[in-house]
């Protein structure tokens, strides 16, 4: 009973440090505005190099799903409803959760090793003696980047899924579903509501992932093995948040 106390206990004090965190990061983003070509940088670090495997993971997502699916539709003589029950699981769980997780895996961990790095190499400390904000020059960028880049990768995971690529290519090119069917239904299925959702989560997952990453780099221990230590527990707390989040809005959403 005491240990879990403990536990807990810990858990508040550790969530209550990084809220603090959180609320220097944004007190510091209007300055860190103020220098875009920092934030361009990051926006390419974050972003553009993550495009390669949401292009690909998209793609293939979008194929399976595609090929499961028409096989349990064609049992219920609903085969025409493939586009629908492909567009509608992309974009409402699939494309935020999963984009989420390849973000995590991919940016949220450089960042967070990035961070960790410049701290065991006393780069950090060397900013606060020349008195220059680490937070507002060296996170902040960081954070913003990974915030604005989600919602952006997600779009590309989605349209990568439904697309030419992904779901229209195993639907149409290769199973035969007719290609007006298959966008008409999307087409009237699919509703601002939907799109509206699927952006809030990923917003939520972007901001979420990136105070994880910039968070675990900042506090990471200024050894090699801390370092280490935080990417590992950067990816692993950001992939269970994204899925207990989703869970959490999708309960709301529908609700």
């Amino acid at each position: 009973m005491k240990n879990s106390v403990g536990i807990i206990i810990e858990f508040l004090r550790g969530l209550g440090r990084a809220t603090v965190f959180l609320l220097a990061i944004l007190a510091a983003i209007p300055a860190a505005l103020l220098k875009p070509g920092v934030l361009i940088r990051q926006l390419y670090m974050v972003g553009s190099l993550s495009l390669v495997i949401i292009i690909v993971s998209g793609s293939f997502i979008g194929m399976v799903l595609a090929l499961q699916s028409y096989h349990a539709l064609v049992r219920f003589g609903a085969a025409s409803s493939l586009g629908t029950l492909v567009a509608l699981s992309i974009i409402r769980e699939l494309g935020p959760v999963v984009t989420g997780l390849l973000f995590a895996g991919r940016a949220g961990s450089a960042i967070a090793a990035e961070i960790g790095l410049m701290q065991a190499t006393n780069q950090l400390s060397g900013m606060e003696m020349m008195a220059v904000d680490p937070v507002r020059r060296v996170v902040a960028p960081r954070f913003l980047a990974g915030v604005i880049s989600m919602p952006l990768l997600t779009a590309i995971f989605i349209v990568m899924s439904i697309g030419v690529t992904g779901g229209h290519l195993v639907a149409v090119d290769v199973l035969g579903v007719d290609a007006g069917s298959y966008w008409s239904q999307i087409h009237a299925e699919v509703h601002l509501d939907d799109i509206r959702d699927c952006l809030l989560k990923s917003l939520v997952f972007g901001l979420t992932v990136s105070w994880i990453a910039v968070y675990q780099g900042y506090h990471a221990s200024p050894t090699s093995e801390g370092v280490s230590r935080a990417t590992t527990s950067t990816v692993v707390t950001s992939s269970l948040a994204i899925l207990a989040l989703d869970f959490v809005l999708t309960a709301f959403m529908f609700h």
